[in-house]
C-alpha cells in the first residue's frame, strides 16, 4: 500500500508539474525571469497570469504543485521560450508564410573569406565582448569593422548562414551597424523583418539608396516625401540634392512650415553636404525660424559659406572689436569686446546667454570671431599672414579667448593655413602653443590638414612628447598609418618599455596600433616580442607583459594581411 501511494503521489506530482508547465508556455519571458530571480516560493511562476481575468481560469494555479515542481515547471517553460527566441519566433497563432527573400546580385565571398567571417563572428559570441587578458592572440572582435569595410569595398554579398550572427553583432555594437547593414544587403533586411530583436536594421536602412525611388520620378519623390518615414525623407532629400540641388530646396520648401522643429533642424543640418551659394537664400530665411536650434544651425552654415551676407555682417562686428595695437613699441592685438548683444546679433545666431561661469562679453566676442571669414584678418593687420597674426601678443588677457575663436573658425571654414598657424610646430608643448592647449580642439585642427601632412605632424609630436598626450591625435590620422607615423608610435612604445613603464598605461595606443599600423610592418616588429631583462625600478613582470603585447601586435598585423589577401578578388 505505501508503494502504491508513493507511485500515485509521484504520478499526480508529475501530472501537476506538466500541467503547470503547459500553463506557463504563454507566460511572458520577463515574468519567468522575475520568478527565477526572486525564487519560486516568493514569486510562483504564472502568478500574474493567474490573477489576470480571463487567463488561467480553471487551470492549475501556482499552488497546484510542490515548490520543487514549480521550479521544474519554470525551467521547462524557460527552455521552451529559449527555443522559440532562437528560432526568431514569438508564441502566436500560425500566420501566413513570409514573402520569399529577395535576390542579391552581388558576387559571393571567396571560400577563405567566408570561413574567416564565421570565425570572427563566432569569437564575438565566445568572448562575449569581455576585455580580459588575451595573451598574444589577436582580438578578433576588434577586427570585424575592418573586415566589413574591406568586404564592402569589394562589393561582396553576405553568406545567408552568416546573416543571423551578423545582425546579432550589429545589434550589440552600434558602431558596426552601417557597415554590417551594407554587407547584409536586401536579404539581411528581409530577415530582420522577421525578428523584433533586429528591428534596428529596418530603421537604420530606411534611408538606404536601394530603397529610394528614382530621383527623376517626380511623382514617386513627392509621394515618399509626403508619406515616408523621417529617415527615408532625409535620405531622399540628400539623393535629390546630389542630383539637382535646386530641386531639393524646392522639395523642402513645400512642407517647411508644417514640419516639427526637430525635423526642421535635421533637414537644415543635412544641407552641410554640398553646401553652396545656392543655399544662402533659404538659410537666410531660416534665421527667422521659431526654433533657436534651427536659427543657430542656419547661422553656422552661412558663416561657413564663402562670401555670405551673414559672414560680412559678422566680420563688420568682429573688426570693430579686434584691431592692431601697440605694446610699447611692438605691434600687438587690441580687443574691445562687445558691450551688448542686440536683436540683430541674435538674429544672426549669436546666443545672448553665456554658459555658467563664462562672462557675457567674452562669450559674445568668441561667437563673432568664430563666425567671421578668416580672410578679413590679413587686411586688418596690414597684410600679415595667419602665422604672423597668431604670433602677435594680445593685450589685456584676451589672447586665450581670441585664439580659441580663431581655432573654431579654422575648423568651420576648413582653412589649412590658419590650422597650421594655430597648431604651431609639433615640438612645442601644447600648453605653450600658439592656439589652444585642448587636445580635442587640436585634433579638430589636424583634421583640416591634408592626410599626409596630418600624419607627419603627429609623428613629430610623438617624437617630441611621447604617447601620453597623443591618443586623440592618432584618432584623426588616416589608416593605415604612413611609415613615419607608424615608426614613431612603435619607437615610443619601445622607449616606454625600456624605461620600465607600466604596459597597461599604453593599452589604448597599442590597441590602435593593432588596427592602424601597416601590416607590412610585422616583420620589422618581430624583434620586440623578446623579453629583455627588467630594470631594477621597473614594475614587476612589466617586460613580460610588454613582450606579450608586442607579440599580439605582430600576430594581429599578420592576420590583417591574411584577411586582406583572402578578400582579394580571384583573378
Amino acid at each position: 500500500m505505501p508503494r502504491t501511494t508513493t507511485r500515485t503521489t509521484a504520478s499526480a506530482t508529475t501530472s501537476a508539474t506538466g500541467a503547470v508547465a503547459d500553463a506557463l508556455a504563454a507566460t511572458p519571458w520577463e515574468e519567468l525571469v522575475t520568478s527565477a530571480l526572486l525564487g519560486t516560493d516568493r514569486r510562483p511562476p504564472g502568478e500574474a497570469a493567474a490573477k489576470t481575468p480571463g487567463t488561467g481560469a480553471g487551470g492549475p494555479g501556482p499552488a497546484a504543485t510542490s515548490p520543487d515542481g514549480a521550479a521544474v515547471a519554470l525551467l521547462d517553460a524557460a527552455a521552451l521560450h529559449t527555443v522559440r527566441r532562437r528560432a526568431a519566433l514569438l508564441p502566436a497563432p500560425a500566420g501566413p508564410r513570409p514573402a520569399p527573400a529577395p535576390a542579391d546580385p552581388r558576387p559571393p565571398l571567396p571560400d577563405a573569406a567566408r570561413s574567416r567571417l564565421a570565425q570572427l563572428l563566432a569569437d564575438r559570441v565566445a568572448t562575449g565582448g569581455s576585455a580580459g587578458r588575451r595573451g598574444a592572440a589577436p582580438d578578433l572582435t576588434e577586427l570585424i569593422p575592418q573586415w566589413l569595410t574591406t568586404a564592402n569595398q569589394h562589393g561582396y554579398r553576405a553568406p545567408d548562414a552568416a546573416l543571423p550572427p551578423l545582425l546579432d553583432a550589429a545589434r550589440a555594437r552600434t558602431d558596426l551597424r552601417p557597415q554590417a547593414l551594407e554587407f547584409a544587403g536586401p536579404r539581411g533586411l528581409w530577415l530582420a523583418g522577421l525578428n523584433p530583436e533586429w528591428k534596428f536594421a529596418l530603421r537604420g536602412a530606411s534611408g538606404s539608396s536601394a530603397l529610394l525611388p528614382d530621383v527623376t520620378d517626380r511623382e514617386a519623390v513627392r509621394k515618399l516625401w509626403e508619406e515616408g518615414l523621417f529617415a527615408e525623407r532625409v535620405a531622399l532629400l540628400g539623393a535629390v540634392r546630389a542630383h539637382e540641388p535646386s530641386a531639393a530646396l524646392d522639395l523642402l520648401a513645400t512642407t517647411w512650415t508644417t514640419e516639427r522643429a526637430e525635423d526642421r533642424l535635421m533637414f537644415v543640418d543635412s544641407l552641410r553636404t554640398g553646401l553652396s551659394g545656392a543655399d544662402e537664400e533659404f538659410l537666410e530665411q531660416a534665421l527667422a525660424d521659431r526654433s533657436r536650434n534651427v536659427r543657430a544651425t542656419a547661422a553656422e552654415l552661412l558663416s561657413a559659406l564663402p562670401g555670405s551676407a551673414l559672414g560680412r555682417r559678422m566680420a563688420d562686428r568682429a573688426l570693430s572689436c579686434v584691431s592692431p595695437g601697440l605694446t610699447g613699441t611692438e605691434p600687438s592685438v587690441a580687443v574691445e569686446a562687445p558691450h551688448e548683444c542686440d536683436a540683430a546679433m541674435q538674429r544672426d545666431g549669436v546666443a545672448a546667454l553665456p554658459p555658467s561661469g563664462r562672462g557675457e562679453r567674452s562669450w559674445w566676442l568668441g561667437q563673432l570671431v568664430e563666425a567671421s571669414p578668416l580672410s578679413v584678418w590679413a587686411g586688418r593687420f596690414g597684410g600679415r599672414g595667419a602665422r604672423e597674426i597668431v604670433a602677435l601678443p594680445v593685450a589685456d588677457g584676451w589672447g586665450e579667448e581670441l585664439h580659441a575663436a580663431w581655432c573654431r573658425a579654422a575648423v568651420r571654414q576648413r582653412d589649412p593655413e590658419w590650422a597650421r598657424a594655430l597648431l604651431g610646430a609639433p615640438s612645442i608643448p601644447p600648453s605653450n602653443g600658439p592656439g589652444t592647449a585642448s587636445l580635442a580642439e587640436r585634433s579638430k585642427l589636424l583634421a583640416v590638414l591634408p592626410p599626409g601632412e596630418r600624419a607627419g605632424w603627429v609623428a613629430d609630436f610623438i617624437a617630441a612628447h611621447g604617447l601620453s598626450e597623443a591618443f586623440q591625435l592618432l584618432g584623426v590620422c588616416p589608416v593605415p598609418w604612413a611609415e613615419p607615423l607608424g615608426r614613431s608610435v612603435v619607437d615610443a612604445l619601445d622607449i616606454a618599455r625600456d624605461a620600465g613603464s607600466y604596459p597597461w598605461s599604453f593599452s589604448g595606443v597599442m590597441g590602435l596600433a593593432e588596427r592602424c599600423l601597416d601590416p607590412a610592418e610585422a616583420g620589422r616588429l618581430e624583434v620586440l616580442t623578446t623579453t629583455p631583462d627588467e630594470p631594477e625600478d621597473a614594475s614587476p613582470g612589466a617586460n613580460g607583459y610588454w613582450s606579450e603585447a608586442f607579440g599580439r601586435l605582430v600576430s594581429t598585423l599578420r592576420l590583417r594581411a591574411t584577411m586582406e589577401a583572402e578578400l582579394a578578388p580571384v583573378r
